[in-house]
C-alpha cells in the first residue's frame, strides 16, 4: 500500500512539473486595474511565470476552503467538547456515588453496582 501511495505522489508531482513547464511564458500580475491608476499611488506590476500565478491560485483557493471549513464546524467542536465536558461530569458523579456508602434500598445503585 504504501509503494502505491509513493507511486500516486509520483505521478500527480510529474503532472505539476510539465503543467509549469508547459506555461513557462511571463505575465504581469497587477494589483489593481489599469483605470485606477490615478487614484492609488502605487500599482507595481510584477512579471512572473504563468504556472506560478496559477499554482498560486490553486493554493489560495485550498487555504480559503480550509480557513471557511474550520470557521464552518466551530459549532460541532464546541458542541462534542461541551458533550465530553458532561461525560466526564458524569463519571465523576457515578464514581462518587459508588464509593459513599448508600442508603438501603437504593434501586439504581444496587443496579449500577450488578452491572460493573
Amino acid at each position: 500500500m504504501r509503494y502505491i501511495r509513493y507511486a500516486c505522489i509520483a505521478i500527480f508531482g510529474v503532472a505539476l512539473i510539465v503543467i509549469a513547464l508547459a506555461n513557462r511564458q511571463m505575465v504581469t500580475v497587477k494589483m489593481l486595474p489599469s483605470e485606477l491608476n490615478s487614484v492609488s499611488a502605487l500599482n507595481p506590476g510584477y512579471e512572473v511565470p504563468l504556472f506560478v500565478v496559477m499554482f498560486g491560485g490553486i493554493l489560495a483557493g485550498l487555504v480559503l476552503g480550509f480557513l471557511w471549513e474550520y470557521i464552518r464546524e466551530h459549532k460541532e467542536r464546541a458542541a462534542a467538547a461541551r458533550q465530553a465536558r458532561e461525560l466526564d461530569q458524569l463519571r465523576a458523579e457515578l464514581r462518587r456515588l459508588k464509593t459513599e456508602p448508600r442508603k438501603q434500598g437504593d434501586e439504581v445503585l444496587a443496579l449500577l453496582d450488578k452491572a460493573s
